[in-house]
């Protein structure tokens, strides 16, 4: 393959060659379309070696952008005044060699950033409002309570799955470390479980943004794209989703949102499992994992008893429940 490459490349030079010494007769001016053929053509190959790495969007956005700056270019020496100024002819084929250059590499690096961001096929297709798309974070198909929250059909729309996701998970199956590679392997349990759901649809895409290296950023910047939601448990992607306007559903919120309402003065049974921080204190813990503090419960440790609800403190962590017990011990 190499040998290929080779000989097209001297091949395109020479005839570059060739072609600019039976028009311009000059040896200088040929020997400088030798060497310039010659680049272009080797910068082509390795281009074309990379095109299964890169994103049709964003080829497709260096294109464009080079086009545009050779029309830029073309316009700007056409009807600029200065550059029938040299009587060298040198001197103006090098001027017209440095600004079509130079304005087609600094359009066909914008259009490459650009390209990352916009996708042609997805802005002149307009998506349909009831097939809202979810962007699934690694930190909720870790979680687990996905499946279950699919499985009441409470999630409507498509989940879409990225494959940065997919790898990320995967790195953590394959981690050293064991409670990793449980935490990995069950995720990957979880996705086969929605797979084989019917209430939702799920779909895996190899969008990619190859220059944002964080998974969150990544996220976030698939989801502005394609008008998603995340849905996640990650407290900080949660801020700057929010931050960049990236509607964001907390699956730990809509949990929490869901625990029962207790009020000060209503009465419960409880297990008081363990002593708690402060003297005479007994700790106890409701079905949903919401702790109750409990006053006089330390004789108490290992039984049930029933407690009367004296103030419920919400935190970030969750809510936590301060009690005391009926009888007063």
């Amino acid at each position: 393959m190499l040998i290929i490459r080779t000989f097209f490349t001297l091949a395109a030079a020479l005839l570059s060659f060739q072609i600019a010494k039976a028009q311009l007769h000059r040896v200088d001016y040929a020997c400088v379309a030798f060497f310039v053929a010659g680049c272009l053509v080797a910068y082509l190959f390795y281009l074309v070696s990379r095109l299964k790495q890169i994103p049709l969007r964003t080829i497709l956005g260096g294109f464009t952008g080079m086009v545009v700056g050779l029309f830029i270019a073309n316009l700007l020496l056409r009807g600029a005044p200065f550059v029938d100024l040299f009587d060298n002819p040198r001197t103006n084929f090098t001027l017209y060699l440095l600004v079509y250059s130079l304005l087609a590499y600094v359009a066909l690096e914008v259009g490459l950033k650009k390209g990352d961001e916009f996708d042609l096929i997805r802005a002149l297709v307009s998506k349909k409002k009831e097939d809202q798309e979810k962007i699934v974070d690694t930190s909720v198909i870790i979680d687990g309570r996905i499946a279950d929250v699919c499985e009441t059909g409470f999630i409507e729309g498509t989940l879409i799955i990225p494959q940065f996701v997919l790898h990320e998970l995967q790195s953590i199956a394959d981690s050293p470390d064991s409670l990793k590679r449980t935490r990995g392997r069950r995720g990957l349990d979880i996705l086969k479980r929605i797979q084989n759901q019917a209430k939702v649809k799920i779909v895996i895409t190899d969008e990619d943004f190859p220059r944002v290296k964080e998974v969150d950023a990544k996220l976030v910047a698939l989801a502005k794209k394609r008008e998603a939601k995340i849905l996640t448990n990650d407290f900080n992607l949660n801020k700057v989703a929010d931050l960049q306007g990236v509607e964001v559903l907390n699956l730990n919120q809509l949990a929490e949102a869901l625990k029962p309402l207790v009020l000060p003065g209503e009465s419960m049974d409880v297990l008081i499992s363990r002593e708690g921080k402060e003297p005479d204190q007994g700790v106890a813990y409701l079905d949903d994992g919401t702790m109750v503090v409990i006053d006089h419960g330390r004789e108490r440790v290992g039984e049930t008893a029933k407690v009367i609800v004296t103030s419920v403190l919400q935190t970030t962590a969750g809510r936590m429940i301060f009690a005391r017990c009926k009888n007063g011990g």
